[in-house]
């Protein structure tokens, strides 16, 4: 970004996402400071700086949360699409290096570029980087991948880092045997918290929804949309509470059977039953 004039003998610019400034005279023009000098820290392009950055940050977090959202209901996305938002860094940031799937369903690779011409360019799992132009294209979950631990071996290789998380993704596979009638997982409940707000507060500081007494997660699989359910307890209740109950319902709010959840539905469930589980009171001591 361009360095701006700001008051007397200063110049002010965004670095790498905060206000920074240098000497605009003297023997140290052109020299960033360490420190923004007290002079600048109210003036009003320092405040417009200050603005811009976070709204920059919120740009960054959305474009993430977006394509996040894309990977785990397996929506197709046009690939025109992919092409107008890929000059925008953040949206590039948060594409570069997904895996995505073409009109090939075996055939995965690694996003790299998008063309204003709506071609696609990706490293495929060979190690060759291959032009696709399908109408649309797919995020698989990793639940989906079938060869997944090859496609992590190969991430390590080519050094990927992906900045939504999907291939190191943890997932859950639906046990082959479940309960003809079951409607519930009790694999993460009766983990202990001081009390329902701390652990309603660590449901949305992981990006889940709380609705009433429930911790939440909506996901589209296999056509369908379904949503994750993790008993928290209830409402301004102020003392200590447990996890309960991981259950999924259909759009219209009826239980789903177990034998009839998906595997994306499945995976997320239990996802985020596990990572709310994680944060639970443990004992320390003999009796623990």
């Amino acid at each position: 970004m361009a360095w701006l004039a700001a008051g007397e003998g200063y110049e002010i610019a965004l670095v790498e996402g905060r206000v920074a400034a240098r000497s605009a005279t003297g023997r140290t023009a052109g020299r960033q400071l360490k420190t923004l000098p007290k002079a600048l820290k109210d003036h009003p392009e320092v405040d417009r700086l200050r603005r811009l950055a976070e709204w920059l940050d919120r740009h960054e977090a959305a474009c993430i949360a977006q394509v996040d959202s894309w990977m785990v209901s397996s929506l197709p996305v046009p690939t025109e699409l992919l092409a107008r938002v890929w000059p925008d860094e953040a949206w590039q940031g948060a594409l570069r290096d997904v895996a995505v799937l073409g009109d090939d369903p075996d055939e995965v690779g690694f996003l790299r570029d998008a063309t204003a011409s709506g071609e696609l360019k990706v490293v495929n799992l060979d190690g060759e980087t291959v032009r696709l132009s399908p109408r649309t294209v797919t995020l698989p979950h990793p639940v989906l991948l079938p060869d997944l631990d090859d496609v992590r071996d190969f991430a390590a290789e080519l050094g990927i880092v992906q900045r939504v998380e999907q291939i190191h993704r943890a997932t859950w596979h639906k046990p082959a045997e479940t309960a003809a009638t079951a409607t519930e997982v009790r694999d993460y409940a009766g983990g202990v918290f001081p009390t329902r707000f701390s652990l309603a507060a660590r449901a949305t500081s992981l990006g889940y929804r709380v609705s009433g007494g429930y911790a939440t997660c909506k996901v589209r699989d296999s056509g369908s949309a379904a949503e994750a359910n993790v008993w928290i307890g209830e409402p301004y209740y102020d003392e200590e509470t447990t996890t309960g109950a991981l259950s999924w319902h259909d759009e219209d709010g009826r239980a789903v059977r177990l034998t009839e959840v998906g595997p994306v539905a499945w995976s997320e469930g239990m996802r985020m039953a596990a990572a709310l589980y994680a944060g639970r009171k443990i004992e320390e001591g003999g009796d623990a």
